[in-house]
Formats: C-alpha cells, structure tokens, sequence
C-alpha cells in the first residue's frame, strides 16, 4: 500500500474516534441539569466546553490535513474518493457544531431549572435541606479539586504532545542528515574511482615520457653519429682535393695526366722512381 494512502486510512480512523469524542460531550451537555443536581453539573461545563472545543479543533485539523494529502494519492479514482470524503466530513462537522450549540442551550436551561429547584430547597427548612447543604458543599469542593487535577493532566498531556512532535522533527532531520551522508558517500566513491583512473593514466603517460626519452637519446646519438661520419668524409674529400692542388701548381701532375688518367684508369704504379701523384 503506499505511503499516502495509509495516511489517508489513519486519518478516517482518527476522524471516527474525534467525531466519538466531541459526541460523548454533545450527549454530557444534553444530559445535563436533568439529575437534579444543577449546581454541580454547572461547575463541570467548563471541562466539557474544553473537550468539546479540542474536538472541533481536531476534526478541523483532520479535514486540512485530508485535503492536502488528497492530492498526493497514486490514482485518480482515490483523488475523487478523498474529495469526496472531504466534503462529507465537511457537512458532518457542521451538523456536530449545530447539534452541539444546540446541547449547550438546552444544558443551560435545565441547569437553570435545576438550580431553581435546588434553591427552592435550600430555602425550605427541615433536616434534608441542611443534609442538602453539606453534601453541595462537600462535593463542591471535591469538583474543584478534580478540576485542577484536570487542568493539570491536561497541560501535562499538552507538554507530552508538545515534546513527541519535537522528537518525530528531530527523527526526520536525522533521516535528511543521513541521506545527505548516503548521497556524499556515493560522490565519494565515484571521485575515488575517477582518481585511480586519473593515477592510472598519469603512470601510462610516465612510463611513455620515458620510452620517448630514450627514443630521443638513440636518434640523437645515431644522428650525431650519421653526422661526423658525413663530416669526416667531407674533410677527407678536402684534403684530397688541396693535395692535388698543390700538385697542380707545383706541376708534378698536369691536367692532361689527370684527364687521362680520369678516362683510362691509373697507370700500373713504377716500381723505382714514379710519382706518389700518379696513383691518383
């Protein structure tokens, strides 16, 4: 069943027992004056009053409540059953309030009549009128006393309710807080998951930085390598050619020789006395 719904339910049956009650006191109130003892039923209609008062109340404070959970119920079907539940309460509780102002009436005449019987009593003289006396004032004061012990249990059951709603607010602002805990450890424990990844990622990219390292050392010592090769040659070349040069000038070899030579190949080297530059 869901959440609404059974609130909804403890709502009728709170509505039943509050109708009961504020019942009870319509009958206490039309009951009154009619067992003859006018002055004492008189003292008790202000604990009535009361009681009829907080029923009321509570029936008022049951129809907002229903009328603010008929529009969270799943169904339409439930929606218009509330609402029409609503209005019944509605017209139900208008009734009790005319039937109550009613009682009150007719508590105050009979009360009125009794006491007018009660004094016509008290008047008259004789053995029974002065038993009649000490008996109201014995009770009167044994009235007195309950009510206060009334008022006393009352305020005592106002500080009770008083102290359960504080506690039912306390025991829901622990469930926000540990929510609120449930949703930042899920963030926690997505971060923390998202960090390994990131702490994997930066280790690839270690190791790669250090592969590319040592690429970057081989290529450069294979260029350097490639490059003195490539300058040695060019300076073995340069010699060469100054040498022969040289020769030119000092004309140990002609240039005949050399195109000769540049075309048939070189010469068979003289054993005894040829040239170094001829073997060029």
């Amino acid at each position: 069943m869901d959440k609404v719904t059974e609130d909804v339910m403890n709502l009728k049956k709170e509505w039943s027992q509050a109708v009961t009650q504020l019942e009870e006191c319509i009958n206490a109130f039309k009951s009154c004056g009619k067992t003859g003892k006018g002055t004492e039923e008189a003292q008790s209609l202000p604990g009535l009053n009361r009681a009829a008062k907080d029923a009321l109340q509570l029936l008022k404070t049951l129809q907002f409540r229903l009328d603010f959970l008929a529009q969270q119920l799943p169904t339409f079907e439930e929606v218009q059953s509330a609402q029409a539940t609503l209005l019944s309460w509605e017209e139900h509780h208008k009734k009790l309030r005319a039937s109550l102002n009613n009682a009150k009436c007719q508590a105050k005449e009979n009360i009125a009549k009794a006491a007018q019987e009660e004094r016509e009593l008290l008047l008259g003289g004789g053995e029974e009128s002065t038993i009649r006396r000490r008996n109201l004032q014995t009770k009167a004061g044994m009235t007195s006393a309950a009510e206060s012990i009334t008022e006393s249990l009352r305020r005592s059951r106002q500080l009770m309710v008083q102290e359960v709603e504080r506690s039912a607010n306390t025991l829901a602002t622990f469930d926000e807080s540990t929510s609120v805990l449930r949703k930042a450890e899920g963030e926690y424990q997505g971060h923390r998951s998202l960090l390994m990844r990131t702490r994997g990622l930066l280790s690839t990219m270690q190791r790669q930085d250090v592969l590319d390292r040592i690429v970057l050392t081989i290529g450069f010592i294979i260029f350097s390598l490639a490059i003195l090769y490539v300058v040695s040659k060019r300076i073995g070349l340069l010699t060469l050619q100054r040498s022969l040069v040289n020769a030119m000038k000092s004309g140990s070899v002609s240039a005949e020789d050399l195109v000769s030579k540049a075309q048939h190949g070189p010469t068979p080297a003289n054993v005894h006395g040829a040239a170094p530059y001829d073997e060029l």
